[in-house]
């Protein structure tokens, strides 16, 4: 890697360049994110997963960057246009965009105007014109010089020495950078009505206005431009076109007396109008576009990884409650560990309302497999299901607790090869109360399951780049499902393809040979699995835990490669008793580093510690919503299932979450939701500020 190359990821990510050489050769030998976070702090002076992406997305970009400059050079060398001026442009340029306005001056000119002019010889025209030395009567002088078949007066010849002028000004990097800031510091969008505008549908705010480009939010961006594709808006960008042009004629054009001056502003007007405005627009459009998608796709990762810790509900067999009123409510129940156990169909709601029949059944499972919580979906029926269960809990005196669980996206998990390849024999409605239940046992271990995007979290999910949206998702998943670690006992190939080095085939490798060894008792079995070499063992094994081993180091995220020097602080040091500042020392006493000691004295305190449980807890639910009832200035508690850019939605028991919108989060000013709010968190005295039972919408406010 060479050393310009170093300097300008030194730039970029604020690391010093022997962390960088440290974690480029990691990668290159093939190590992952999550692994070189938690197991070579020493090599990146404990640079954090986030971090360490950031690293990734940036030294990705760079290649781009520095394998576009080589194909630059190459394509002008081949044209015979490169010179030491060009070149050390080239080599000085940080950024894809301006490498692309270096080479811009020199690719074959897509205007035939001026490919037709420079084709008909009149480039040396255009020089003497844009030499300002020469009157106007001087240069129509000279453009006899280059009449032909093809230019056959002087008109046609000055203004082909235009076209040729007018595109080297589109292509001058100073006037380029200049318009470019002037659009995105004072252009404006202005939004008018489209062919299929609805003046009562949901862009009819939109329609009929000007936003500056500065300040329009991210989520008003990729709402214009949906309602855009959707012709229901049309756009345009608004520049003081004649400001631009006195500069021109001011900085331009020197103000020398009786020469081409005029010729040339008219030449660098119509550069502007028709090649360089119409250019920066659709790029300033573009740039909008890219910069909003960026900052949705940063909002659903960040909602993502709440979602994914929130707290599991350990050490309880659960029912899963699918509600449904003409279908029944279908039942799922499953153990400490997630195994399915039963099903049932019942029939507490409309228009079977049977509730005798309903609770009998009901009662039986409970006291069959000793279940200690409940689960229910809060889609359709919902609410009814729910005041069921209460009513039957209260007139049985049992001692069960219930929550209502989002159920976005079980649909999605129960018709999915996954579920068909878990619970091959059970029907899909069925595999939706599994998935139901399983969320409230171990949100992240269900949700991996399920397409991120089929999670009900963030907004625009579709308006945003699809690629750049899934390796968000992808990423912060995996370095999640690592940092918590995983029961390779318990968990679903699905869960264990989520672990550094292993892909989905060598996770299905591992669930078959489980099954056949019946259970894992030391990490070292990892080896027995096909496909499971030196180096997949290497980036996975740390991140595995095995909760009944051989050994309590199997049921932590120490490293086998650590397994040594662990013993060794065993025998020689209780861990309880090891204060910080002797934590140098003895890293030097069992020839270790401080770094690696720390991870390891946390680890013994607390073998098999779950981090989800510094997280949002599981909330029981304690009353039934019904909207009907519900009036201005009652008080409630509530769960966040969403954060937007304008708000958060509030799960309060309803079928629809009620929205909570960003005036009304806190007393004081905040620019996004997320500086108060996270996914699944539990909120109370939350006031309701509206009710609309027609759209069946109710306003919150925290204030």
């Amino acid at each position: 890697m060479n050393k310009e190359f170093i300097n300008l990821l030194e730039e970029k990510t604020q690391l010093n360049s022997k962390v960088i050489k440290n974690i480029i050769t990691l990668i290159d030998e093939g190590c992952t994110i999550p692994f070189i976070a938690r197991y070579r702090k020493d090599l990146t002076n404990n640079a954090k997963d986030e971090e360490l992406r950031i690293f990734e997305e940036t030294y990705n970009y760079l290649q781009k960057l520095f394998t576009r400059k080589e194909e630059i050079i190459n394509l002008l060398v081949e044209k015979n246009f490169l010179n030491e001026k060009v070149k050390q442009q080239i080599n000085e340029a940080k950024t894809l965009q301006v490498l692309e306005d270096i080479y811009a001056p020199f690719k074959d000119k897509k205007s035939s105007r001026t490919s037709n002019a420079i084709k008909n010889g009149l480039e040396p025209l255009a020089n003497i014109i844009q030499g300002l030395k020469h009157t106007t009567t001087e240069c129509e002088q000279k453009a006899k010089q280059f009449l032909s078949n093809e230019i056959t007066c002087v008109d046609i010849a000055i203004q082909g020495a235009k076209d040729i002028i007018a595109q080297r000004y589109a292509d001058d990097i100073k006037s380029k950078e200049i318009i470019r800031k002037l659009i995105n510091n004072w252009g404006s969008l202005e939004i008018k009505e489209g062919k299929e505008f609805n003046k009562n549908g949901v862009y009819a705010n939109f329609a009929n206005s000007t936003e500056k480009i500065k300040y329009i939010k991210p989520h008003r961006t990729l709402a214009i431009l949906r309602a855009v594709n959707e012709k229901e808006l049309s756009i345009k960008v608004d520049i003081d076109e004649k400001h631009i042009l006195e500069n021109i004629k001011k900085y331009k054009i020197p103000s020398f007396a009786n020469s081409s001056k005029e010729l040339v502003f008219d030449a660098y007007k119509d550069g502007l109008k028709r090649l360089l405005l119409p250019s920066l627009k659709r790029e300033a459009l573009a740039t909008l576009k890219e910069d909003a998608s960026k900052e949705a796709i940063e909002l659903f990762g960040k909602n993502l990884k709440e979602l994914l810790q929130t707290a599991p509900l350990v050490n309880h067999v659960i029912l899963g409650m699918d509600p449904g009123f003409k279908t029944g409510c279908k039942l799922a129940v499953i153990d400490q560990n997630g195994l399915f156990l039963d099903s049932g169909v019942i029939y507490p709601t409309k228009p079977k309302e049977d509730i005798k029949s309903s609770s009998k059944s009901l009662l039986e499972l409970i006291n069959k497999h000793n279940i200690t919580a409940i689960a229910i979906g809060n889609g359709t029926a919902s609410r009814e299901t729910a005041s069921f269960v209460a009513n039957l809990i209260k007139e049985n005196n049992l001692s069960i607790n219930y929550a209502i669980v989002s159920e976005i996206g079980a649909s999605v998990y129960s018709a999915s090869k996954i579920a068909s390849l878990e619970y091959p024999q059970l029907d899909v409605t069925i595999r939706g109360a599994i998935s139901i239940a399983a969320r409230l046992r171990d949100p992240m271990a269900a949700l991996v399951k399920i397409d991120p995007k089929s999670l009900g979290i963030g907004q625009y999910q579709h308006d945003v780049n699809q690629k750049e949206l899934t390796l968000k998702l992808e990423n912060t998943t995996i370095d999640l499902v690592n940092k918590v670690g995983v029961d390779i006992n318990s968990a679903s190939y699905k869960l264990l393809s989520f672990i550094s080095g292993i892909s989905e085939k060598l996770a299905q490798n591992i669930v078959e040979h489980r099954e056949r060894i019946k259970k894992f008792t030391t990490k070292s079995q990892l080896l027995e699995v096909k496909g499971i070499g030196a180096k997949a063992y290497e980036q996975s094994v740390g991140f595995l835990r095995i909760k009944d081993g051989r050994s309590i180091l199997d049921n932590t995220a120490i490293h086998p490669e650590d397994y040594g020097i662990t013993k060794t602080l065993q025998k020689s040091y209780d861990v309880n008793t090891i204060s910080e500042s002797q934590i140098d020392t003895i890293a030097q006493n069992i020839n270790s580093t401080p770094f690696k000691l720390q991870d390891i004295i946390l680890e013994l305190k607390k073998p098999g510690f779950d981090i989800r449980e510094n997280f949002n807890q599981v909330q029981f639910a304690s009353d039934v919503v019904n909207i009907e009832d519900l009036k201005e200035g009652f008080i409630l508690n509530g769960i966040v299932r969403n954060i937007t850019d304008f708000g958060a939605f509030i799960d309060i028991g309803l079928k629809n979450d009620a929205l909570l919108h960003i005036s009304q989060i806190s007393q004081k000013r905040i620019s996004h939701p997320s500086e108060v709010l996270s996914i699944n968190q539990n909120l109370e005295n939350i006031k309701v500020i509206s009710v609309d039972l027609e759209k069946q919408r109710v306003g919150l406010s925290l204030k």
